[in-house]
């Protein structure tokens, strides 16, 4: 059969046609196929460089810096030594650090929190109806919130003097304090309010907070290496710390004098855990899931200060106050974190995924002013090298809730918040 000789012509033509169209597309599936993110192969030597020099200036003795962004862990890195006696050891990203602090918001708040979450607790009723004695001395209006936003009115500690001995005499100074302020009407950052919670815990779930936050929150995460009360085969792995009170040197022992006096258990410092366990706790509260619901985590991480108190806290949580320094110039207002006495600290950014974890040890008396300004500069660098976007919806929302103004950070002026642009 023969074709008409069109056909041919017809064909060549096509193939032409197609040519230009082949030659494009490919162009154009050149442009969608997946590259590597700039943020996967990111560069963090800028960011080491800020801590190894606090090292080489030895206001540091050891650090470690974890990064996570999208879910992932992007950067981490050990630097200088998690211990000197009897011999220099190397820092490694593994080590196990005196949390101090940072107890308050991985151990206790997320366990009084899933008491509320079971109806055990309302944060608005008074703690005196938990605990009676607690009552005593005109602290019978005193909530839970207020507790966990410290503005309880109650100063920062209890008294070391007399000397005192258990987790029972503890809780009896603690329901003798006095006010220093009425309820609610002044922040006052304060260890007490944290013992309380944990005897609160206590009370109303039988179970020891150690006991209580390893069941509910470190077991269901997979923190292997989070606990109170760290075991002794665990020393080897645990950076040491300087207890200028003890003038000594401690490794797996708790710093704080208060905690160590009621044995190592309390509801305001004496955790122990890691860099990579803390990423795990990290991102919990980022995706909202896991330990405890998420509109539970809401509500801890955002705004629950009195409406026109200056000192903006979550429930546990930092979000806005003179204890801010550790979120840096860049990472987003409705972010949170906390800090440790020990050297510890974490930022948490929900709305971008994002969180900075800087754990340091110091075993000379010479941390201060030096390790809050590295925090400040860390959390800045890592946020300016990810180029985080800061323009969601949500974060529109925080900044609605906070009526937040950069230039008077935990100073504010109370003023109404406006409602979003359109």
């Amino acid at each position: 059969m023969k074709f008409p000789r069109i056909i041919p012509s017809l064909l060549c033509v096509l193939i032409f046609l197609a040519q230009p169209f082949s030659a494009a597309s490919t162009v154009k599936d050149k442009k969608k196929k997946p590259t590597a993110s700039p943020k996967e192969t990111i560069n963090f030597s800028a960011v080491d460089q800020l801590v190894q020099e606090q090292i080489n200036d030895q206001t540091v003795t050891g650090a470690v810096l974890l990064v996570g962004h999208d879910g992932r862990i992007v950067h981490q890195k050990a630097f200088g030594l998690r211990a000197t006696n009897p011999r220099p050891e190397p820092m490694a990203v593994d080590t196990i650090f005196d949390l101090a602090s940072l107890t308050k918001v991985v151990a206790t708040a997320p366990s009084v929190m899933r008491l509320v979450q079971y109806g055990q607790v309302r944060l608005d009723e008074a703690v005196s109806h938990y605990i009676p004695d607690f009552g005593m001395n005109a602290k019978d209006t005193v909530t839970v919130r207020q507790l966990l936003t410290h503005y309880s009115g109650m100063r920062p500690d209890v008294d070391l003097n007399p000397p005192w001995e258990g987790r029972d005499a503890a809780f009896r100074l603690a329901h003798e304090e006095k006010l220093q302020a009425p309820p609610g009407a002044l922040f006052i950052y304060s260890d007490t309010n944290f013992i309380v919670l944990g005897e609160l815990v206590e009370r109303l779930s039988g179970l020891r907070l150690d006991q209580y936050s390893e069941v509910h929150i470190f077991q269901p995460l997979g923190m292997k290496h989070t606990r109170f009360l760290p075991p002794p085969e665990w020393k080897s792995k645990i950076a040491e710390t300087y207890a200028p009170d003890r003038k000594q040197i401690l490794r797996g022992q708790v710093h704080d004098p208060r905690a160590e006096r009621m044995g190592g258990v309390a509801g305001h410092a004496g955790l122990f855990s890691t860099a990579g366990d803390l990423a795990l706790y990290a991102q919990a509260l980022i995706s909202r899931k896991t330990i405890l619901d998420g509109d539970v985590i809401e509500k801890m991480t955002t705004p629950q200060q009195p409406p026109n108190a200056a000192e903006v806290r979550g429930l546990g949580w930092d979000i806005d106050s003179s204890f801010s320094s550790n979120r840096g110039a860049l990472l987003p207002v409705g972010s949170f974190g906390h800090t440790g006495f020990t050297g510890t600290s974490m930022w948490i950014d929900p709305y971008t995924n994002t969180y900075v974890i800087l754990l340091t040890n110091s075993v000379l008396p010479r941390q201060g002013p030096q390790l809050i300004s590295l925090r400040s500069r860390v959390s800045t660098a890592v946020a300016a090298l990810l180029h985080l976007d800061v323009t969601s919806s949500g974060r529109e929302k925080q900044l609605n809730i906070t009526g937040y103004n950069e230039a008077a950070a935990a100073s504010r002026r109370p003023r109404p918040c406006a409602a979003p642009p359109g």
